[in-house]
């Protein structure tokens, strides 16, 4: 869930300066960011479930490499996981929802009111989602509701923006009279003049930006009435959820049931059916080639089961915390991989500072543990041995083969982070995400370090040649 953490004072002020209030049935006021951010969670889930997405989903992403190594070959438990983060972002959006819905009035009041119970029920099966499709009409203008969402998106991300820049305006306002009244008396009148030139510019400044937020204010969520904006995403809410049981229910238990064909809520362009019962591994086929995720537990397989499963457990990389230090030096092995390439072919490299530091910081970089594993293994890898020519060309292509397919699990962690993050770039995106399967939240943190320690060593050994190369001969007598 996106929150926007704001000053008090802040809010008051901008309240008293454009003469908005808090949300009531007149607009939602500021609230309109929260209900913004949930809109375009909606919507980005959306997007998710699209046919392009879910193929990509279960044919790059579930298929990858550096998944099949580090997490799981079992494409069910990979698909369980993939839906679980779903329907988590679903929650959260439902629960944006339920907030706003007991502040509504009118006749919606009551379908609003108790959306938390509605959601919960519909989450349940047993012909919840139906029965409420059949009282509520989810399933009738799923694009048009998807459409209304983006444009309130686009234009509340755009009043957040404005109003971010009338609040540095006025912070240099306040500052503007701080000197003023600090800057001492005023010998002649064309220094008063002259100094007041950039104070009217100021307030220019200000003026038009006041009127462009309130103008941005009334074509925004901030003037749309609670009860619309809430409806809206409630139903919005259950046609997403109605997407994800159409697209998993086949291969994830404890989905609710699909709605009949008439019924389904994919806009134009978006028509395909479920997805298939994949082939069906024995289960101690499915224990042996997949990370200790689950518990073989069939009580569990609920939609709220599903939802907290993305809990990584602490045998992962990412239940151990570590999976944004991991991501960051699988990167760094990337640059320093980069900046080694010349130097292995022979080419002319000016100087070796620029690399020697990459060296620097990578190291500084590793935990105790990977770090105390890089030297055993590094002694016993160099012990007696003489690294010449063959023998770092070959250091070099194992590297670049585990960093092809370790690097994009890594760079997908990053990204993951980033999409997540609170800066408002991200927080109004509706663009599809990166799934969290897909990164190094539930890589086996054994097999990860082993593939980290793998490149750090073979990346060690190469350094140490180039470091014999740059030696110069004279030093050998």
């Amino acid at each position: 869930m996106v929150v926007l953490v704001m000053p008090r004072s802040w809010l008051a002020g901008l309240r008293s300066r454009l003469g908005g209030t808090s949300a009531s049935e007149d607009g939602l006021g500021i609230l309109a960011f929260e209900a913004a951010a949930a809109m375009s969670r909606l919507v980005s889930l959306h997007r998710s479930l699209s046919d392009e997405e879910v193929r990509r989903l279960r044919g790059d992403v579930l298929r990858a490499e550096g998944v099949a190594r580090l997490t799981s070959t079992d494409q069910s438990l990979l698909l369980r996981l993939a839906c679980g983060e779903l329907l988590a972002d679903l929650d959260r959006a439902a629960a944006t929802a339920a907030r706003l819905g007991a502040r509504c009035r009118g006749p919606d009041a009551p379908f609003l009111h108790s959306f938390d119970l509605v959601y919960a029920d519909a989450k349940r099966g047993g012909g919840g989602l139906a029965r409420l499709d059949a009282a509520v009409g989810f399933s009738r203008g799923a694009g048009k509701r998807l459409r209304k969402m983006e444009r309130h998106v686009a234009a509340t991300a755009k009043l957040y923006a404005e109003m971010d820049a009338l609040t540095e305006l006025e912070a240099s306002e306040r500052r503007m009279e701080q000197w003023m009244q600090h800057s001492g008396p005023i010998p002649a009148q064309s220094s008063k003049t002259k100094r007041d030139e950039p104070s009217e510019k100021l307030l220019r400044e200000l003026r038009l930006q006041r009127q462009k937020v309130r103008r941005l204010r009334e074509g925004s969520l901030w003037s749309v009435p609670v009860h619309k904006a809430t409806k809206l995403m409630a139903r919005s809410v259950l046609a997403v959820l109605a997407r994800v049981s159409l697209a998993f229910a086949a291969v994830v238990p404890g989905l609710p049931p699909p709605l009949a064909a008439g019924r389904r809520t994919r806009p134009p362009g978006h028509s395909s059916g479920p997805m298939h019962q994949p082939t069906t591994m024995a289960p101690d086929a499915a224990i042996r080639h997949s990370a200790p995720i689950f518990l073989q537990n069939d009580a569990a397989s609920t939609t709220t089961s599903l939802s907290q499963s993305i809990k990584p457990p602490a045998t992962t990389v990412g239940g151990s915390g570590m999976e944004l230090r991991y991501a960051n030096v699988i990167l760094s092995a990337e640059m320093l991989l980069s900046a080694l390439r010349p130097a292995i072919r022979d080419e002319d490299v000016q100087d070796g500072m620029m690399e020697l530091s990459m060296r620097d910081e990578l190291y500084k970089m590793l935990p105790v543990t990977i770090r105390s594993a890089v030297k055993a293994s590094l002694m016993e890898r160099l012990r007696g041995q003489q690294v010449d020519d063959e023998a770092a060309a070959a250091a070099m292509d194992a590297v670049e083969r585990v960093l092809r397919w370790l690097g994009p699990v890594a760079h997908d962690t990053l990204r993951w982070h980033d999409e997540r993050g609170m800066e408002r770039k991200q927080r109004f995106s509706m663009s599809p995400r990166v799934p969290m399967v897909q990164t190094l939240h539930f890589a086996d943190r054994r097999k990860a370090e082993a593939a980290i320690v793998e490149v750090l060593v073979e990346l060690s050994c190469v350094c140490w040649y180039q470091d014999q190369r740059r030696r110069p001969a004279d030093w050998d007598d």
